[in-house]
């Protein structure tokens, strides 16, 4: 794959052939918040990505060419440690061979057609805090656009050829500083920045190399972090096969009605997916990308092919 985004020279650089098939903007998804992520961005030259790595800031460029091989380039302090991530982040140590979906024909067609998407982990707990608890009992809308101005007004330019308006969200010492006004204007309430700012104390404690439980376990024992926030950042940072966002708004409903045709409770769901145990997730995301969508009426879920559209 020959291409140059730009007249800057790649700090780092390198060819990642993936043992087994890789839907790259798929596995990637989770990783960007809405079209205006100033974090992320998609575009002619590949997927772009910014960082604050344990090294400093850090401009990741992902392109995937026809035969699978990845192309990725970094820049800036941290572009070695992102490059040394990138089968993390693709989600090379992502193990679904123990997931039984032999009772789930649809489930198990949603997979046959999608064998490329992959639990992908950051390594960047406190990376993906921050926005988790942006997104506490606030709608999505809500939530991104007080993500895009915060980080437009707090964050750092990318590093290297990055489009126009990218920014490489704060370091915890940033967050703790950001005025009481600036997180009204976005929006945001007084609980949510005082959890903000409490966790952007403890933040090197947290991206402490641990497995996704222990990790789950420190999160929630930080006052205003709860099973849902730590379940959607466990997710992005170890690519955590098993959380289940409980006390997501449509979640429950939506798994029940791809499941069993009918709406159901937290309870209900958590009941569901007891049979997928270590695999939760995994059949969250399956569902979630099936395209299915809750009817008003119906049955359980069919899958949808969208292949062609």
């Amino acid at each position: 794959m020959n291409f140059d985004p730009g007249a800057v020279t790649p700090a780092v650089a390198t060819l990642y052939t993936p043992r087994r098939p890789v839907d790259l903007v798929a596995t990637m998804a989770p990783h960007r918040r809405g079209r205006g992520d100033p974090t992320a961005r998609a575009d002619s030259a590949g997927l772009w990505r910014t960082q604050r790595t344990p090294l400093g800031p850090a401009t990741l460029l992902l392109r995937q060419g026809a035969d699978g091989v990845v192309d990725a380039r970094a820049w800036g302090p941290g572009a070695e440690w992102c490059i040394a991530r990138v089968p993390a982040l693709l989600g090379d140590g992502d193990d679904w061979t123990g997931l039984d979906l032999g009772g789930h024909t649809a489930l198990a067609e949603v997979r046959r057609r999608n064998p490329g998407v992959w639990l992908g982990s950051s390594g960047l707990v406190f990376e993906a805090l921050i926005p988790a608890i942006i997104e506490q009992k606030v709608t999505v809308l809500e939530a991104h656009r007080a993500w895009y101005r915060l980080i437009r007004q707090h964050g750092d330019a990318a590093p290297g050829p990055a489009p126009e308006g990218m920014m490489v969200s704060p370091g915890p010492e940033r967050w703790r500083l950001v005025p009481s006004w600036d997180w009204h204007r976005a929006g945001v309430d007084p609980r949510r920045s005082r959890t903000a700012v409490t966790v952007a104390v403890v933040a090197a404690s947290l991206d402490r190399p641990v497995d996704a439980v222990t990790a789950s376990r420190r999160l929630q024992s930080l006052p205003g972090v709860g099973r849902w926030t730590a379940a959607e950042v466990t997710q992005r940072s170890h690519g955590d096969p098993d959380s289940v966002s409980v006390g997501d708004y449509h979640l429950a409903a939506q798994v029940g009605w791809a499941l069993t045709g009918s709406p159901v409770d937290d309870d209900g769901m958590l009941e569901l997916l007891e049979p997928f145990a270590g695999h939760r997730q995994r059949v969250v995301r399956l569902i979630l990308g099936s395209g299915y969508r809750a009817p008003r009426r119906g049955p359980r879920m069919t899958v949808q092919d969208h292949r062609s559209h």
